[in-house]
């Protein structure tokens, strides 16, 4: 797998706004904000897509919902946020570093527009 920026940012070797960080994930601010409350999750072990994911990765996985939760709290979202991870070109992922989007702080709207492609 290609080095990535959200690795070099979970080994702190360039700037990011984190906000959280243990052994298995890290958390920082979207620089592309999509709505009040865009925080991205990683595990700090590189997978690419949610496609590469194995039966070893279920802890980090399953570490990205509960701090998910931590920080949804923390950001004040009790009226709802959303979770999303891209997986692929279709999926429309742009970094092949596995990460969840948090994202709140507003309505979002309907999750997907509806085409007749």
């Amino acid at each position: 797998m290609a080095e990535t920026i959200f690795a070099k940012i979970i080994r702190k070797e360039i700037p990011a706004d984190i906000v959280y960080q243990d052994e298995l994930v890290t958390a920082f601010r979207d620089i592309n904000a999509q709505a009040p409350s865009h925080i991205l999750i990683v595990p700090n072990k590189a997978i690419a897509t949610a496609a590469d994911v194995t039966h070893e990765d279920e802890l980090a996985l399953g570490r990205l919902f509960t701090v998910a939760r931590k920080l949804a709290e923390a950001e004040g979202l009790e009226k709802g946020y959303r979770l999303i991870v891209n997986c692929k070109e279709h999926g429309h992922q742009e970094v092949f570093h596995l990460h969840m989007h948090l994202l709140g702080g507003r309505a979002l709207g309907p999750m997907l527009s509806i085409t007749n492609d």
